[in-house]
């Protein structure tokens, strides 16, 4: 069993800050990709970043505002988000993908509401 626990979700101004944070636990024998997506209402599931042994990407409409970083050691996931926009609220949702086989598996969500 592989649980996903993200936190740091809120409600800020735009223009902002954020910090979201994802810990995973359980039968796990490695992480070969970490990284959040979020969806807003109405609208498909997008990828916002993702961490591998590569390096990072992010989704267009981050445009620098966002860092993704990990901790391998304690398979750990945050997302630094800055100058926050009202376009950005939606449900985060951490992924990981596992090595080997390649299972994903998703946390629960966190809610990011940006408004004045």
């Amino acid at each position: 069993q592989v649980e996903l626990v993200e936190s740091g979700g809120g409600s800020v101004q735009p223009g902002g800050s954020l910090r979201l944070f994802c810990e995973v636990s359980g039968s796990i024998f490695s992480i070969n990709t970490m990284g959040w997506y979020r969806q807003a209402p109405g609208k498909q599931r997008e990828m916002v970043a993702n961490i591998n042994t590569y390096g990072a990407n992010y989704g267009d409409f981050v445009r620098g505002r966002f860092t993704i970083s990990r901790d391998i050691a304690k398979n750990t996931v945050t997302l630094q988000m800055n100058n926050l926009e009202p376009e950005d609220t939606a449900v985060y949702y951490c992924r990981i993908v596992e090595g080997g086989m390649g299972y994903a598996h998703w946390g629960q969500g966190t809610q990011v509401t940006v408004s004045s």
